[in-house]
């Protein structure tokens, strides 16, 4: 069934959905214990894999219903394939997977990733072969992209052999630079200049809107789980204190993307026509939100182990100072969200705030010297910060906020008269 202009998102996309979720607490469980820069640079790499998996998924549902045919069967295989290759990731500090004496072992551990994701592509271009039935722009991108997702999954297979050579040092090198070519090759297929197909840029936009909502539903899970909440659990008062400052700050991040810039950029995007959309789509949604949802992620790491250090040391006394790396992930993290957000904000609505300009330079001056400063205080000042530059942003922009809530108030206001008198008359 081919989608159409109005399409909404389908309650069926949100619980594919649902895997990431799954995937996002896995890769920060997985590496939050020992983090090192070659961790945050595999973090990105596989994010980047699971997000071109999760672009693609989204294009196709553009394309395509979700929810009528064939696609459900075709959905749920992909999600289970996921779960699959991100449950068996190890550890950015454990061994590759041995098998156990005596167990049969159908795919050996390095290879399992590399197999789920080239089993995901081949369903994903089967699909997108499908919908260039309703859509023959769509073929010449099937055929286009058939020798560069095949490179790059060989590539990934390379990769997999790395840990079986016994390489002590060079082996995360090149493991590393194997992927990153890996990643690379296959964001070729993105970076095209050719259409995009996008079809329903309200089912679109509300997509990675709701991927972002799932980063930040990440990131207070590992506040959560970083603080030791649970029931009964006692709360000094510096962790009570802290989990309330990393409270504001996801709130803050949140408001900065969902009050105003998420919904200018779905009106500049309807707008839009033609391949103009498509590159729009391209640039501000699949390129752009990638490194939003990094900074997330680092955000979640951050706090996490910055939450744990203040309840551990809370408890117990000890005053030795935080892994100076969980703190500059909790800065970058936060940086690196600003100034993609303020890239997304130039893409589409064609300007840039200074109110999110002057906190993204602060926390840039501060990342090579936060080691410093202590965690709490740390944790405060980026809060402090970021709250101060998002409230200063609401409060410049007020005529256009305010005109862009009208303006949203009466659309859907019409929306729902329209539906209402589409069921009066058929119903």
């Amino acid at each position: 069934m081919p989608a159409a202009p109005g399409m909404k998102v389908s309650r069926l996309e949100l619980f594919y959905d649902l895997v990431f979720v799954f995937a996002f607490i896995h890769v920060t469980t997985a590496s939050v214990e020992d983090l090192q820069p070659f961790g945050l640079v595999a973090i990105f790499l596989l994010l980047s894999v699971l997000w071109l998996v999760w672009s693609r998924f989204a294009l196709l549902g553009n394309n395509l219903r979700a929810d009528w045919g064939i696609m459900p069967i075709h959905g749920f295989t992909i999600m289970a394939i996921v779960f699959i290759a991100v449950a068996t990731l190890p550890g950015l500090g454990d061994e590759p997977p041995q098998a156990q004496p005596g167990v049969p072992q159908v795919i050996p551990g390095e290879f399992i990733f590399p197999t789920c994701y080239l089993l995901i592509w081949l369903l994903e271009a089967a699909a997108l072969r499908v919908a260039a039935r309703t859509h023959p722009e769509l073929l010449g991108t099937w055929w286009r992209d058939t020798p560069v997702l095949a490179a790059s999954t060989a590539l990934l297979f390379v990769a997999a052999v790395v840990p079986l050579l016994g390489w002590p040092g060079e082996g995360v090198v090149t493991l590393l630079l194997l992927w990153t070519l890996g990643v690379g090759v296959a964001y070729l297929t993105t970076v095209r200049l050719e259409p995009f197909a996008v079809v329903s840029a309200g089912h679109w936009t509300e997509r990675h809107a709701q991927i972002v909502l799932i980063g930040f539903g990440e990131a207070l899970l590992s506040l959560g789980l970083g603080s030791g909440a649970s029931i009964g659990a006692p709360g000094t008062v510096p962790v009570i204190t802290a989990t309330l400052l990393g409270i504001a700050l996801i709130c803050a991040m949140w408001w900065a993307y969902f009050d105003t810039r998420s919904y200018a950029a779905e009106q500049v995007l309807h707008h839009t026509h033609g391949v103009r959309r498509d590159r729009l789509a391209r640039d501000a949604y699949t390129l752009l939100h990638l490194p939003m949802l990094f900074g997330i992620i680092l955000l979640s790491l951050g706090l996490k182990q910055t939450l744990a250090f203040l309840a551990g040391a809370s408890s117990t006394g000890d005053d030795a100072p935080l892994e100076p790396i969980h703190l500059r992930a909790l800065y970058g993290g936060v940086l690196l969200y600003l100034v993609a957000l303020s890239a997304f904000q130039l893409r589409t609505v064609r300007s840039v705030t200074a109110s999110l300009a002057v906190p993204a330079l602060l926390l840039a001056a501060l990342l090579p010297v936060v080691d410093r400063i202590p965690a709490f205080a740390a944790l405060l000042l980026l809060t402090v910060i970021t709250v101060t530059g998002v409230a200063a942003d609401s409060q410049r922009s007020g005529v256009w906020r305010h005109h862009l809530r009208e303006h949203r108030l009466a659309e859907q206001q019409a929306l729902e008269r329209r539906e209402s008198d589409w069921r009066r008359r058929h119903g």
